[in-house]
């Protein structure tokens, strides 16, 4: 009887055979088998963006090999290694496997039904902040109670790559983890558009009806790209009057709020908005930097805080841009066994996104407001209380909200560790005396082209 290192070797012959010699180094040699137990494969590798780009660009070579080796049915999971001391780590199932869901009580997960899920998009990669807290409320509730919340349906926009679709896809994942009896499809509106047509085609529109009549949460992605369509949008019509008259979740996404869609029947639009409509903002900086955190404890990623600090000022625009930057700079660091320093930041930053100027930093507003009163800097970040310093001091703290992406936590921490209530008492004081004090206002004008001269 064979080993699992023996299969496994096997598996590599066929990859070997069918991959250039520099692919197959880079992205396979490095495996290493650790278990094959009740049909499931678990292979280990250096961290989750190299299991996402097999995923991408792999999948049916090493689903192929897999099964040739392990047999029709074998289940694919990776191990990513977070600390070799230790030997902590964490598994995430492929998607090109279908994850054998687990018993709970008596209930079982409906045999053969594909969810379509992608089971790395979870609530724990998911990284919390202001400009989604709202939309990841509402999720995590919904996951515990779907179809008895008053977020019935939950409809989430927000522009491209913000995390939308991550999201979505969370409290799916959630439901079925909590809920694996519960049948939750995940479904892209141009996938809906198609099966439908099919249906059509065929005659199977009651077949095609009574499949999605039988869905406990639905989630419908980029629901915008109904406009227009008018047999698609009267038969989603039905489906979601069904669904949500037998108390069934449906999770719908769009590039714009409900009330900006175009070419959308008015009857579908009001039924957008009889639950909550959750807007997932672009990323401000602090959420930038902690994304970039967390990806880099979970892929095994070592960058410099310089690093960090400057793939943060610059990518602003996504989520997905991070990803992407990150992803290329691991990629270059890979394949040329080099580290991942700033130099080579800005040359991949640089094709991803325009870089911007130099960025406005408290640093930059405390030195110019000081200069500009004739202060000492350490005066700013003290505790006094002299009026003229206090005054200083406002005009640092509302400058930095306005010429910054920090955080009104982060503000108040470089600015002499004041509290988030005292950064937002001096930012509505100067707001107020600005309606009435042409001085100040030339002040300011004053400071901040000084700041960015």
């Amino acid at each position: 009887m064979q080993t699992l290192q023996q299969q496994w070797a096997q598996c590599q012959t066929i990859l070997a055979d069918n991959l250039t010699s520099s692919a197959y180094q880079t992205w396979f040699a490095p495996i290493v088998p650790l278990q094959f137990a009740d049909g499931v494969l678990v292979l280990q590798v250096k961290s989750q963006f190299v299991a996402e780009y097999i995923e991408e660009n792999y999948l049916p070579l090493l689903s192929a090999a897999i099964f040739r080796v392990f047999g029709q049915g074998t289940r694919l999971e990776y191990r990513v290694l977070i600390d070799s001391t230790s030997g902590a780590g964490t598994r995430l199932p492929s998607n090109g496997a279908p994850m054998q869901a687990p018993i709970m009580g008596s209930q079982r997960v409906t045999p053969n039904f594909d969810t379509q899920l992608n089971a790395l998009y979870t609530f724990d990669s998911f990284v919390a902040g202001e400009p989604n807290k709202l939309a990841r409320t509402a999720g995590m509730a919904i996951a515990k109670q779907p179809g008895s919340t008053a977020f019935n349906p939950l409809f989430i926009y927000g522009g491209s790559g913000v995390g939308k679709t991550h999201l979505a896809n969370a409290i799916g994942n959630q439901v079925r983890a909590l809920n694996p009896q519960m049948r939750v499809l995940y479904v892209s509106a141009n996938t809906f558009k198609l099966q439908y047509q099919d249906a059509t085609k065929n005659n199977h529109v009651p077949d095609f009806l009574n499949f999605y009549q039988t869905i406990d949460v639905l989630i419908v992605d980029d629901i915008q790209y109904f406009a227009g369509l008018k047999g698609t949008q009267d038969t989603f019509f039905h489906i979601f009057n069904y669904l949500q008259q037998s108390r069934k979740q449906l999770i719908l996404t769009s590039d714009r709020p409900p009330i900006e869609l175009k070419d959308i029947e008015e009857r579908l639009l009001t039924r957008f908005k009889w639950g909550l409509a959750a807007e997932v903002k672009r990323p401000d900086y602090e959420l930038r930097r902690n994304i970039l955190l967390s990806k880099m404890r979970r892929d095994g990623i070592v960058l410099s805080d310089e690093v960090v600090t400057f793939i943060a000022q610059n990518v602003r625009d996504s989520v997905r841009d991070l990803e992407g930057v990150l992803a290329s700079l691991l990629a270059h660091s890979t394949l040329t066994d080099s580290d991942i320093d700033l130099a080579l930041a800005e040359q991949v930053v640089s094709h991803i996104v325009a870089l911007q100027p130099h960025q406005t930093t408290i640093g930059d507003i405390i030195s110019a407001v000081a200069q500009h009163y004739n202060l000492p800097e350490k005066a700013l970040l003290s505790q006094n209380r002299a009026r003229e310093i206090a005054n200083a001091r406002h005009v640092a703290l509302y400058l930095s909200k306005e010429l910054t992406d920090c955080s009104l936590t982060e503000i108040g921490f470089k600015m002499g560790k004041r509290t988030h209530a005292t950064v937002l008492h001096s930012i509505g004081l100067i707001k107020s005396q600005m309606e009435f004090d042409p001085v100040l206002r030339q002040h300011l004008a004053q400071i901040e082209s000084a700041i960015q001269a």
